[in-house]
């Protein structure tokens, strides 16, 4: 299956960008967008650093289509992935993060109400999903992001002209 969407991965972990643990997660998403069509452009690990996760994002800007970032969604003070992100958006989409939780909470219980996954969409249009670091968080926002996301593209870039339908088949 062929997509024109281009996709971007950003892994933000300290441990993986210093080699001490293996990218697992970034794999994963990797492998879910190219199994349903999409190209993944980059896939960019960067440690828990405000400037180097803005870095990623600027160095994906107007390449990709939307970017997923795999990291830094947790209660720490050093999961600051989404802080970073929030900070440059035009725009949250918030039911994205409502229903991750929820769906995490009925997976894990209350651990998942803590996550702080999110969706942004960039000054350019550009759609960035936040999601925690663990497979299971990746495969469950790309699960939901998915459904979506052509439509998302398409809404967050066009400035003039009607709401196209989208008619369930």
């Amino acid at each position: 299956m062929e997509n024109t969407l281009k996709a971007g991965i950003i892994v933000v972990s300290d441990t993986v960008y210093e080699g001490r643990k293996q990218d697992v997660s970034g794999e994963v998403a990797r492998e879910i967008l190219s199994s349903k069509g999409y190209h993944v452009v980059a896939k960019i690990v960067v440690p828990n650093r405000y400037r180097e996760i803005l870095r990623a994002i600027n160095e994906l800007f107007g390449k990709t289509d939307f970017i997923i970032a795999i990291g830094g969604t947790g209660p720490s003070p050093r999961d600051i992935t989404v802080d970073v992100v929030e900070s440059i958006a035009w725009r949250k989409i918030p039911g994205f993060g409502e229903i991750f939780r929820l769906r995490s909470y009925e997976e894990i219980g209350m651990r998942g109400a803590i996550s702080r996954a999110e969706l942004f969409i960039l000054a350019n249009g550009t759609p960035v999903a936040v999601t925690p670091g663990s497979t299971a968080a990746v495969k469950l926002a790309l699960s939901l992001l998915l459904e979506v996301i052509d439509h998302l593209v398409e809404e967050s870039r066009r400035y003039e002209g009607q709401h196209r339908v989208h008619v369930e088949k």
